[in-house]
């Protein structure tokens, strides 16, 4: 039987990067499926007292080093984005908005790439809607999508959704009701799907 990750995450967090660029393949080895979860990681950190390593320069300078080791390991690009952090409001309901489409990935795969390769600043208007173009987008419908009070009203539940189950940080993987905080968590969460799977037979 498939097994459902539930995978909550914000493009802000080069944390839920790194996870994002290993997804597949954890997916491809246990059998499993992706259940997406759009978060807003400010409102996650407001409702729990938590904060960014950013705000601590000690552990940001660690933390970013300990990112780059993951990157390296991984093999995948990491370049920390000089304008970190970055409210990811719209960022996040655009993920919202293409929740289901087929464009969701896409956008997904832009606004990461965007953000923790090409350093980009996407708390400029201008540049995200110039990085959605050159992707093929187009800015105004997206803009439009994420104005939608159907669209505002699901990323508020999905990040509400994500406090009530006791997430403070991103990215956080649920199966069933087993939580994993953080892309360095990834090893047990594939233990843990490999084990329930082979209870089952």
């Amino acid at each position: 039987m498939t097994q459902v990750i539930d995978f909550y995450f914000d493009v802000g967090s080069p944390a839920s990067y790194l996870a994002w660029t290993q997804l597949p393949t954890l997916v491809q080895r246990t059998h499993s499926d992706i259940r997406w979860k759009p978060m807003l990681l400010g409102g996650v950190f407001k409702a729990t007292g938590n904060q960014s390593p950013a705000m601590n320069p000690t552990k940001s300078r660690y933390t970013r080093m300990d990112m780059e080791r993951f990157a390296l390991a991984y093999g995948v690009p990491l370049n920390f984005n000089p304008h970190f952090p970055i409210n990811t409001l719209l960022l996040m309901r655009g993920a919202v908005g293409f929740l289901g489409a087929q464009e969701f990935h896409r956008y997904l795969e832009v606004v990461f790439r965007a953000m923790w390769v090409d350093q980009k600043n996407m708390n400029d208007p201008e540049v995200a809607a110039d990085v959605l173009y050159q992707a093929g987008f187009n800015p105004d419908k997206v803009l439009a999508l994420c104005e939608a009070p159907s669209v505002k009203a699901e990323l508020k539940q999905f990040t509400e959704e994500a406090v009530e189950r006791g997430i403070f940080g991103a990215p956080t993987f649920f199966v069933g009701d087993e939580m994993f905080f953080g892309q360095d968590r990834m090893p047990q969460l594939e233990n843990h799907l490999s084990e329930r799977q082979g209870a089952e037979f």
